[in-house]
């Protein structure tokens, strides 16, 4: 399908812009900082061994890429939409429907994901109860929270994120205290080659647990999808997108390298999350229910930050004419209450999933959003390609720049399209392409056979 000249209409029309730059540098935190970090570290662990830990900076890198090039098209344009109205208006109208409907799958399986994870977790403190039942109620909860004012959302992913926060850091100080001021011999950095070798699985291994760093990165673009609703967003966007990107590279960098110093790769994949198995070691009472709170909460924060960004994100399809015109209806708060509901399918699906493969639920909703994940990052890049192309023809002045432009870009895209094509070979992943495949041809017929033709709402 050729590309279309577009006349975007998304603006944010009837959100409220009510978030404040240490709110959106939460909301990204929020997204980020969930199950791919406290539990999917433990299948990065298995897959890469200690290298995992360049598995984590070569995410970061590209996290880093795609942060810069959304960070510039979004001091530019704002909008609720974000990349998905950037892609339509650089690259055209398919493009933009194609981006968003991907990126809106992924946050639904990732939502699904993380309330999953609670399940999970609350069966260690009452084993008794069915995980499912644990997966409907705190679901309702943070529906509930998302139906609610942009305000409320706000203040409520900042405190979860900053437990979160906190957490981290206790632990990045404990775990400090364990390898360098500790008498004990187990711990230290030679751990990283006491099992075969600091690549231990190889570079292969390596490079398929860059595939899970991804995952875990995925939340870092909702600050973008926020900027609609901050107070001031190009201030916020700039502060919120450099701080976000530093505590990223700090809790999942500098926290792989610390626990695979406190304990062999063996010990780490044997039991639950890594993190228990690291604060097993210090011997302090009930540091496993205080870190299964925090697991919680993790996952909860997660699960709220994405749900609002899927939320925004149909609520822009709406706004272009590619979802039901309900969805672009706002309440009196300025919540978007009907793209709320709609985009409750991942939490369906979760329980579904859940109720009949109870112990590959995670598993499953993290192959599912993969997809969706990698091929975002991929179109954002590119549109960032498209977008600079535009500018440079319009000779118009940024007020910020990815630095290394084009080839940075061009690289991050490369890895992205990468690491899909190695999701095929990757067991963990074996859902990715079975699912991703089929979802892009039906979208893609779909398009051709509903919106092609059809008109764009105006604003």
């Amino acid at each position: 399908m050729g590309k279309q000249p577009v006349h975007v209409t998304d603006s944010g029309s009837g959100l409220k812009k009510s978030l404040t730059p240490a709110q959106m540098s939460m909301i990204a935190l929020g997204s980020a900082i969930g199950t791919g970090l406290f539990a999917g570290s433990k299948l990065a662990i298995s897959m890469a061994g200690p290298s995992v830990i360049v598995s984590y900076l070569i995410g970061g890198v590209v996290a880093l890429l795609v942060m810069g090039a959304l960070a510039e098209m979004t001091v530019k344009q704002p909008v609720a939409g974000s990349f998905g109205v950037y892609a339509e208006r650089y690259l055209g109208r398919f493009a933009g429907y194609l981006t968003k409907y991907l990126y809106w799958s992924a946050l639904i399986f990732a939502v699904g994901t993380e309330v999953s994870a609670v399940g999970e977790y609350m069966q260690y403190w009452f084993p008794e109860i069915p995980g499912l039942l644990w997966v409907i109620l705190f679901s309702v909860v943070l529906l509930a929270v998302n139906f609610a004012s942009v305000k409320t959302f706000g203040t409520t992913e900042y405190w979860f994120s900053a437990i979160k926060v906190f957490a981290v850091v206790a632990f990045i100080i404990i775990a400090l205290w364990l390898v360098f001021h500790d008498s004990n011999d187990q711990f230290g950095f030679q751990n990283y080659t006491a099992e075969g070798g600091f690549f231990a699985n190889g570079l292969s291994g390596m490079w398929s647990a860059v595939i899970v760093a991804i995952f875990s990165y995925m939340g870092i673009e909702a600050i973008s999808i926020a900027a609609a609703e901050a107070r001031n967003p190009k201030i916020a966007v700039r502060k919120a997108f450099k701080v976000s990107f530093l505590r990223l590279l700090l809790f999942y960098v500098f926290t792989m390298a610390l626990i695979l110093a406190v304990a062999p790769t063996s010990e780490l994949i044997s039991g639950g999350s890594p993190f228990v198995t690291v604060m097993s070691q210090v011997g302090i009472p009930f540091a496993d229910s205080v870190l299964n709170f925090v697991l919680i909460i993790a996952a909860l924060s997660a699960m709220n930050a994405q749900l609002y960004a899927a939320t925004r994100m149909l609520h822009s399809l709406a706004d272009s004419g590619h979802a039901p015109r309900l969805a672009h209806k706002t309440s009196s708060n300025g919540a978007p209450i009907h793209a709320v509901w709609m985009s409750a399918g991942g939490i369906a699906v979760a329980a579904l999933v859940y109720a009949m493969v109870p112990e590959g639920g995670f598993g499953i909703m993290m192959s599912l959003a993969t997809f969706g994940a990698l091929a975002t990052w991929f179109m954002i890049l590119v549109t960032h390609v498209a977008f600079r192309r535009k500018v440079h023809r319009e000779q118009v002045v940024l007020e910020y720049k990815l630095p290394g432009y084009p080839a940075a870009s061009l690289f991050g895209a490369v890895l992205l399209a990468g690491l899909l094509v190695t999701s095929f070979v990757v067991p963990e992943f074996k859902y990715t392409l079975i699912f991703g495949v089929p979802f892009v041809i039906v979208m893609s017929v779909l398009y051709k056979l509903v919106f092609a033709g059809k008109k764009q709402p105006s604003a």
